[in-house]
């Protein structure tokens, strides 16, 4: 077996690429980084990936991203953290075609796991957004992004069209509404017959599942994102103190 079979994730790569060439000043703390077209190139992914590992980046200190200008290096954090932020890239990632296939959106009964995450009864209403990650043509990531009737209610969230900046800018955007903070619940399990058609996976095989909250600055919940990962191909990373 080769140590390819063992490699994580692109963006992971790509995050631990940027912040080795900060660690070591190739990167000097206030300059700007490579365009994510330069990236695209360098690494060979694709847009939303490196868009991913730079938001990653962000979240972790490392680095800030200016609207129209680009990344630039803010310095090695105080206390480096490695972690998938999964929930917080489902909601932020722009959605780019042949990267991103729609599957299903509009209003339906959030199931009963998603209502209480969503803090309503049993069988209430929500506007759902579906869609398969595509990574060298294959399908990597199942998301399904869930929203309170009222957070949806005049955005296109519940619409078939691609949002190309991104969920969290286009809730910005049109509604001033901003994440503070995301909780998120991992578990592994087998995938279910219909995670295992859309992510073109074996009837056994185990995927990661992570629920995300993803709570304004009042811990009110702007959306819950229901995230399969195949456990094939994906690794979940955290380092942290013992003490």
């Amino acid at each position: 077996m080769s140590s390819m079979d063992f490699a994580p994730p692109k963006y992971v790569q790509i995050v631990q690429a940027v912040q080795e060439r900060i660690t070591d000043g190739t990167y000097p703390v206030g300059t700007q980084l490579p365009s994510e077209s330069g990236m695209v190139r360098e690494f060979g992914a694709g847009r939303s990936t490196v868009v991913r590992a730079l938001e990653i980046l962000r979240m972790e200190g490392w680095i800030d991203r200016e609207h129209g200008r680009g990344s630039f290096v803010k310095g090695v954090p105080t206390t480096a953290v490695e972690r998938s932020h999964a929930g917080a890239s489902a909601f932020d990632t722009a959605e780019q075609g042949g990267e991103v296939k729609i599957i299903e959106t509009g209003r339906t009964t959030a199931p009963a796991a998603i209502a209480e995450a969503l803090g309503f009864p049993e069988g209430s209403p929500a506007i759902r957004r579906q869609r398969v990650l595509m990574a060298d043509g294959e399908p990597s990531e199942l998301v399904t992004l869930w929203f309170p009737l009222d957070v949806a209610d005049g955005t296109d969230v519940g619409k078939d069209q691609l949002i190309t900046i991104g969920v969290r800018e286009h809730l910005h955007a049109l509604k001033r509404l901003r994440p503070a903070r995301v909780a998120e619940r991992l578990s592994a399990r087998h995938a279910s017959e219909e995670e295992a058609r859309l992510l073109q996976l074996g009837k056994h095989t185990p995927v990661l599942s992570i629920l995300a909250r993803i709570l304004d600055g009042s811990d009110g919940v702007l959306a819950v994102a229901d995230i399969v990962l195949p456990g094939d191909l994906h690794e979940l990373e955290d380092s942290y103190p013992a003490a």
